[in-house]
């Protein structure tokens, strides 16, 4: 076991020393790891890291988060829910486009229909099943109507999945224009000061690079800020000296293990994939990230969502993981003898992270007498992987997710379940649907949960005010440059 620890670690986590230098002065310089930001349309389809950081600071929606992932006034400066929870009351405050055209509540209401409607592919369009209508009720006044009260509609609402566009402009705070150096941005607002003293400018530049060069960069003291890190890349991290404190990771919420993509077949089978799920190795994974606080995870729902009391892992989780191997391989043998197994496919990201966890599946699979293949391909593959953060704590989000409407192997009667808790009226009613909905996909098997979600920032101790959330989304609104902290 260590050995295969250290080896996972090596290939992984292969140290180089790192350089210094002076850092950028003037704007505060933020790169996405991902392809250049563009002011994607939120309906088309999910958004690119990049994508989703530009929109949200450049697009906002009725609200937005803070950078603790609180929910601040974002186009709308008040709100009011009623007290039966079936509708949300936005005044928008008085504002412009860049092309000089007032913001009208009709535009934002039209904005936001669209996001939901029939042929759009935003990835929130389900999340928001419940909203009935949304009606400008005045020049600047709008309501989001529901069939069923939802108490996380403004967390959902502050994603940038929902920020509005209208012709290929955004509403703030920032205002963006691009340089001459690559898919480069620079982002501008003018911050309001008090009566007689003169208004702020703040100034972000926004840039995009691969893992590999952003870590390098970021420890050569180019930028300040790198965002959009996840599981996948996290070995770059390891792999050159970075200061002190500047590796920050979100407290993330959501859903990272293997679903079924294949029906049918000798893999397609309850109890084999509750024995595949007790083979993983939960704890060797985790130590070769090496996030502090990850923990192993082996239910659908975690312990932080609303409404829910935390789930009860299975008793197999706590026992040691050489003692469960024993165990399940004499069952596996019994399900489908003791000759060759059949192959398994297995979708990983083709990253240094992905090399990882598929090292480790084929060392623990191949224990039970399968050959671990690497798919290409979702599509060409018996196991995928999923790695999504939940955009609001409502536990609603990670059962819908596997719906036979999203999914390829699914649960008639947990479909049934999420019918009736998205219909019910009674929020305890709901919670209890949703809980026997997670229980049926459990029991079958439907999701092999490995972990929270990994995501991760790289912060230069130049930079004041950033802090991780549950949603690991980041505002650049909030970001100030720390004087005394030198270079």
């Amino acid at each position: 076991m260590r050995r295969f620890l250290a080896s996972l670690t090596i290939a992984a986590l292969a140290l180089a020393p790192g350089a210094c230098g002076r850092g950028p002065e003037g704007a505060i310089r933020v790169v996405v790891i991902g392809g250049a930001a563009r002011l994607a349309d939120p309906a088309a389809g999910p958004l690119a890291a990049s994508d989703a950081v530009l929109l949200q600071n450049v697009a906002q929606g009725l609200v937005r988060f803070d950078a603790a992932g609180n929910i601040v006034p974002g186009l709308a400066e008040r709100w009011n829910v009623s007290d039966d929870g079936m509708s949300y009351i936005f005044r928008i405050a008085s504002a412009q486009w860049p092309d000089g055209h007032k913001i009208t509540a009709e535009q934002v209401a039209r904005a936001l229909k669209r996001d939901i409607a029939a042929r759009s592919r935003n990835p929130l369009k389900d999340a928001l099943g419940a909203v009935a209508d949304i009606v400008a009720m005045t020049d600047r006044v709008i309501e989001i109507q529901l069939e069923a009260p939802r108490p996380n509609l403004l967390a959902l609402l502050a994603q940038p999945e929902l920020a509005v566009v209208r012709g290929g402009y955004g509403t703030g705070p920032f205002r963006y224009s691009r340089t001459r150096k690559g898919g480069e941005l620079r982002l501008t607002r003018e911050i309001v000061a008090a009566d007689d003293e003169t208004n702020e400018k703040d100034e972000v530049v926004l840039d995009s690079a691969a893992a590999a060069d952003a870590v390098r960069d970021f420890a050569l003291s180019k930028s300040d800020l790198v965002l959009g890190g996840s599981f996948k890349d996290l070995p770059f991290t390891r792999r050159v000296k970075l200061p002190r404190g500047s590796l920050r990771f979100d407290p993330a919420s959501g859903l990272f293990g293997l679903v079924p993509v294949r029906p049918g077949g000798k893999l397609d089978n309850p109890e084999l994939r509750r024995l595949l799920s007790e083979a993983i190795d939960r704890d060797t994974l985790i130590a070769a990230l090496a996030v502090p606080g990850l923990a192993p995870r082996a239910n659908l729902l975690d312990s932080s969502l609303d409404g829910i009391p935390p789930p009860v892992a299975p008793a197999w989780l706590a026992t040691a993981f050489n003692d469960r191997l024993s165990s399940v391989r004499p069952q596996v043998d019994r399900l489908l003898g003791k000759a060759a197994k059949p192959a398994i496919r297995v979708a990983v990201p083709e990253a240094p992270g992905g090399d990882v966890l598929f090292q480790l599946l084929a060392r623990d699979w191949g224990a039970l007498g399968f050959t671990v293949e690497r798919a290409r391909s979702a599509a060409a593959a018996d196991f995928a992987l999923i790695d999504e953060v939940a955009p609001s704590s409502s536990p609603a989000w990670f059962v819908r997710r596997f719906r036979c409407e999203a999914v390829a192997v699914c649960d008639a009667q947990a479909d049934a379940l999420m019918d009736a808790a998205r219909q019910s009226q009674v929020p305890g009613q709901r919670y209890a649907l949703i809980v026997q909905a997670a229980a049926r996909i459990d029991d079958a098997q439907l999701f092999l949960p490995i972990a929270a979600p990994v995501r991760w920032s790289l912060v230069s101790a130049r930079i004041t005010n950033f802090a991780g959330n549950r949603f690991a989304r980041h505002t650049l609104t909030d970001l100030q440059r720390n004087p005394t902290s030198g270079d």
